[in-house]
């Protein structure tokens, strides 16, 4: 297999798991967050600073270099880790979602999803071989199985269905697969918020003995509480020797109880989200700089943080960039929360190290939120 996954340590506080990831282009240190390049860059971030801020593992999606510029472009220039100039690990994902999300028009069949550009309005096509061939001509390091995400909430006939789908799509993914010894594929848990449903498919993806396994169809409109109870009795379902991922999840108090509750890796758009509004993560809870109160605050935006932003630069004048649309704010607002949420899950492996899981996420909630137990908050 492409990937190898190796278990160094359960927490005897919370079961979580402190792992590696060994990968053609790198090891990774799980659990781990991975920012999201989706169209072959992670927005306004070099390759450089990226790799200053530890950042071991990056997402881009299928979907959107599929469009622009093609995947037979990025495989003509050596594949995506040579087009980005990023050598260290990547993971695709399937572009299942986005045709979903994005796509008003689009028709659903066996054979796959018929839908329009969202940039031109040109009819495209998109099928488990056609995943496939986009995410072997990309050639990240793992990639995913193209799958339907069901929206939440929806009917337990059309989750049914469509969970049943997305397994015999996998299946003909890892048909297609032309390059299984280089790219891992992960197959994707589906079966919305339905536990026999859940389990099912669970059951289904372990029997096919794939490299890692995904939970998808989650953090879609659900409440946090939901969402944990799904991955209460789905992720024990999971080999205890293959990485388990959890698509689309990155607030702060997500990326611990995920990690509580057995996953190894994470991604999201949020942190660089909502930079570009002058949103930042910090040690303190949420600061948005962009507010008339850090006018004159010419302290560090967040005196605990050691990130090139935070040891250069001030509230006041982050303020000032982001009010008057400069682009060095957001990133400079961008750096620090990607390196806030790195920051984080370094800070989760040490705890799990130590067996203090538990305390760590205790500590971190009310200092950040206020509460043992915050609501749907970032």
């Amino acid at each position: 297999m492409a990937v190898r996954y190796e278990l160094i340590k359960e927490c005897k506080q919370s079961g979580a798991r402190l792992g590696r990831l060994h990968t053609p282009h790198g090891t990774i240190d799980t659990p781990i967050f991975m920012p999201v390049g989706t169209q072959a860059t992670v927005k306004t971030m070099s390759p450089e600073e990226l790799k200053e801020m530890n950042a071991q593992i990056i997402l881009s999606n299928t979907y959107h270099l599929f469009l622009r510029p093609g995947h037979e472009i990025v495989k003509e220039a050596g594949g995506l880790h040579t087009f980005m100039n990023w050598k260290r690990p990547i993971l695709t994902d399937s572009g299942g979602f986005q045709v979903f999300s994005l796509s008003q028009l689009r028709n659903i069949t066996e054979e796959g999803v018929a839908f329009r550009s969202h940039l031109s309005g040109e009819k495209l096509f998109i099928g488990p071989e056609k995943a496939m061939e986009i995410q072997n001509a990309l050639g990240a390091d793992i990639i995913m199985a193209f799958d339907e995400c069901p929206p939440y909430p929806a009917q337990r006939e059309y989750v049914k269905a469509s969970t049943e789908r997305t397994y015999r799509w996998l299946k003909r993914c890892m048909k297609a697969h032309q390059r299984p010894k280089e790219q891992a594929l992960f197959g994707i848990v589906q079966g919305g918020m339905y536990q026999d449903l859940r389990e099912e498919s669970a059951r289904q993806l372990v029997e096919l003995d794939l490299p890692g396994y995904a939970l998808g169809g989650l953090s879609v409109g659900e409440s946090k509480d939901l969402m944990y109870e799904v991955l209460s009795y789905t992720t024990p379902l999971l080999p205890r020797h293959k990485p388990r991922y959890l698509m689309g999840v990155g607030s702060p108090d997500a990326l611990i109880e995920g990690t509580i509750r057995g996953i190894d890796m994470f991604d999201c758009v949020l942190p660089t989200r909502i930079a570009r509004n002058g949103t930042t993560m910090t040690s303190q809870g949420r600061i948005v700089v962009r507010n008339a109160k850090y006018a004159r605050d010419f302290t560090p935006l967040d005196p605990e943080c050691d990130c090139y932003t935070c040891r250069n630069y001030t509230r006041a004048y982050l303020r000032h960039l982001i009010k008057a649309d400069e682009t060095f704010g957001i990133r400079l607002t961008t750096y620090h929360n990607l390196y806030f949420l790195l920051n984080l899950m370094k800070q989760i492996r040490q705890a799990i190290l130590e067996d203090r899981l538990l305390d760590f996420r205790d500590e971190f909630m009310m200092k950040y939120y206020g509460s043992l137990q915050p609501k749907n908050a970032f």
